[in-house]
């Protein structure tokens, strides 16, 4: 059995001058939200063999957050191919992770993150599914399983989306209007 978890950035901002995409900084709605999602890995006890993240700031500040709201480190490698990833470049990344996890974080950005989910699982299997295909937000973690025992078996199609968890599931004025 192997795990994928996806995690979105948290929210980032516009106001922010930068001359770059890559440089954008979380706001501080972002901030809040990527630590309620730390506290929820805390309060799940979940974890994670690999953690591999995408090297934009947006992605380093979520990570900063979700590790002080789950009081740990989770010691993320970063791959540049992650940002802005499709999700065939997803599953390369995945197909070469170390035979020995069994669970992997990827955490990057959207469209790729949603992409891989609507490639990995299903047409048409649940709930779940049908809660990304309406929109996945940021900050929001996703968990695919797998009966598979090496990562280069998983394929399209294969797996199970067993949670997707919004900042507004943990916290309502973490939703769209902030209440």
């Amino acid at each position: 059995m192997k795990t994928i978890f996806l995690l979105r950035h948290a929210k980032s901002s516009w106001d922010d001058p930068v001359e770059r995409d890559f440089d954008r900084p979380l706001n501080a709605r972002g901030r809040r939200a990527a630590e309620t999602v730390g506290r929820y890995l805390r309060d799940q006890a979940l974890a994670f063999d690999r953690v591999i993240a995408s090297p934009a700031v947006r992605v380093i500040e979520t990570l900063d957050g979700v590790e002080a709201g789950a009081g740990r480190r989770l010691g993320a490698g970063f791959d540049k191919r992650i940002y802005m990833a499709s999700a065939p470049t997803l599953l390369d990344i995945v197909h070469e992770t170390d035979a020995e996890a069994q669970t992997l974080l990827l955490v990057g950005h959207n469209p790729g993150l949603e992409d891989l989910i609507f490639l990995l699982t299903p047409e048409g299997s649940g709930t779940l599914r049908k809660e990304v295909d309406i929109k996945y937000p940021t900050a929001t973690l996703a968990e695919m399983r797998f009966d598979v025992d090496g990562w280069e078996d998983i394929d399209e199609a294969g797996g199970t989306l067993t949670r997707f968890i919004r900042p507004r599931d943990l916290d309502p004025a973490l939703g769209p209007d902030g209440t």
